[in-house]
């Protein structure tokens, strides 16, 4: 209890701040409400009529609560937590539920540290979920492992337990998969197509949350067994504007908004929730359940009383729009404190020491030879879904038009090398090289041809990065020092790089309907159907076997 926003709502002493002739968006009521809003030491302590000597007037605009992301990966942003919230704040993100398994699938432990010092200090909550699925599955190899006994020792360090990606290993009852998910703790899930009495296997294992639905029907199942859905817009994966009409008066309290990949690139252009819920409201989703989606639902799913609404008691995370249709957001308060406006941070982020995770790429150098692999006549291969990271087995034949994929073990020098091919990524006379690679972020390589392949590879050097070439020359790159996935340099900086990464790949042919850079970085992900390439083989997911 807080005395002072006691008297601070009575008079008794004076309050921080007041938010003047604004509407609030009650997501308790479903209501817009004429009314100011009170502040005292980082939280609300008073809704109706008053004055303080800091007042702001919002005549004419909205007060909402601040938004809140219900399952991101930040290192898929490609910056450090710091830089990432420079990007994401003025987009009215004030609160993350983040799942760090990219970096300690790379780092282990000391790659959790990383993140966790690094988000200290900054006008942004960052809920860190305790990874479950280090490695994602027993088919590949990565940079380390986290034990079920690891998971036990290092829980009450942690928000919760990441995702649950291994849903073979929990409906089948392994010990070492179900000794993960600790008691008491909530636990995110993650089991595309699950159903029936499968999914209630899984749910029975104390699983909470899906963010992996992409049809209606999937997500309406999952709801009815008590389960939140969290409706997901990342860069590659886009199942928003299908999920939006499964969303109703009785289904929306147990939807939540995520964007769980999305480059920092898109971030500054387009947003996060924000983004999200701009489209859901020009999809015909009633404003307030768009607005209680990406506030209060995922607030009530993870415990976290303190936000997610406007409130007495309630932290001051705030934004302030133009109207719940078009969603400008013209401020951002964490904590009573403006830290953003028009779009623009107002704070500065320290400096990481990153010396604990960089020269992660452990490869000799390699040449076209090690990539020579003969085609059978008849075989299986990857058909890339657009806005998806879902593939699809297809027949081919030798001779037809497909792009060769390679992932290489690149944490311990091993070498092992798995190959594919993709009927449509598209690339001529090039390739495109990347340390990352979902979720064990081996380098996997794509390209028409082996000499590229090769010089894309060699080019990522011991920090990695994306690599682009052609002929042998490098066309463009961007280089991720941070355990191959991040780079301390700002958001506006790698935007740039990326774009001119992007332009490479369209020239190179890269079909427009496919993400040059997440569509590979997904096809090693040994959990997501129905056909991967990890760097021991290809890999039937369905079947959890290799082809």
């Amino acid at each position: 209890m807080n005395k002072s926003l006691i008297d601070a709502a009575m008079g008794r002493i004076p309050a921080d701040l007041v938010l003047k002739n604004g509407v609030i968006a009650d997501v308790f009521t479903g209501r817009f409400i004429p009314c100011d809003v009170l502040i005292k030491d980082g939280y609300i302590c008073g809704l109706g009529e008053y004055d303080c000597e800091n007042s702001i007037d919002v005549s004419g605009k909205f007060i909402l609560p601040g938004l809140i992301d219900a399952h991101v990966h930040i290192e898929s942003s490609m910056v450090t937590p710091p830089q990432y919230a420079k990007a994401a704040v003025p987009h009215g993100v004030t609160t993350v539920i983040a799942d760090p398994h990219e970096i300690t699938n790379v780092c282990g432990e000391t790659g959790l540290e990383f993140m966790k010092k690094s988000a200290e200090g900054l006008p942004l909550d960052i809920k860190y979920m305790l990874p479950s699925c280090v490695p994602a599955a027993p088919f590949e190899h990565a940079g380390a492992a986290l034990t079920a006994e690891d998971t036990r020792r290092m829980a009450d360090g942690y928000f919760g337990i990441g995702e649950m990606m291994n849903y073979p290993g929990v409906i089948g009852g392994d010990d070492e998969t179900l000794g993960k998910l600790v008691s008491g703790k909530t636990i995110d899930g993650h089991a595309p197509g699950l159903a029936g009495r499968r999914l209630d296997a899984y749910i029975n294992a104390g699983i909470k949350t899906d963010h992996e639905c992409s049809e209606i029907f999937e997500m309406l199942e999952k709801i009815g067994k008590g389960m939140y859905i969290a409706l997901r817009e990342g860069t590659l994966s886009k199942d928003l504007g299908r999920l939006v009409y499964g969303v109703n008066p009785y289904t929306f309290r147990r939807c939540m908004l995520c964007t769980d990949d999305r480059s920092v690139s898109e971030i500054l252009k387009d947003g996060t929730i924000d983004y999200m819920i701009r489209s859901a409201v020009r999809l015909g989703v009633d404003p307030m359940m768009a607005i209680s989606m990406g506030t209060v639902c995922a607030a009530e799913c993870y415990g976290l009383k303190d936000r997610g609404a406007i409130a007495p008691g309630y932290i001051a995370d705030l934004i302030i729009i133009d109207t719940p249709h078009d969603f400008n957001i013209e401020a951002v308060f964490k904590n009573g404190v403006k830290a953003a406006e028009n779009g623009k941070a107002l704070f500065d982020v320290p400096e990481c020491d990153i010396s604990s995770v960089t020269g992660t790429v452990h490869l000799p150098r390699l040449t076209a030879d090690d990539f020579a692999h003969e085609q059978p006549d008849e075989f299986t291969a990857i058909s890339l879904v657009p806005d998806s990271i879902i593939t699809k087995k297809t027949a081919a034949r030798r001779g037809d038009a497909l792009s060769k994929l390679c992932v290489i073990e690149r944490h311990r020098g091993g070498g092992n090398k798995g190959f594919g091919y993709v009927t449509n990524y598209g690339i001529k006379n090039g390739a495109v090289a990347s340390s990352v690679g979902h979720d064990s972020h081996n380098v996997a390589v794509i390209g028409d041809n082996d000499a590229d392949m090769a010089s894309a590879v060699n080019a990522l050097g011991k920090n990695g990065g994306i690599c682009i070439v052609s002929g042998g020359e490098v066309k463009a790159k961007l280089e991720l020092e941070i355990a191959g996935l991040m780079t301390e340099r700002g958001a506006e900086y790698v935007s740039s790089a990326h774009d001119a990464l992007m332009r490479e790949a369209r020239a190179l042919g890269v079909t427009e309907s496919v993400d040059p850079f997440l569509s590979l970085a997904f096809l090693p992900l040994p959990v997501i159907p129905e056909i991967r390439v990890t760097d021991s083989g290809l890999f039937d997911v369905e079947a959890f076997s290799f082809i």
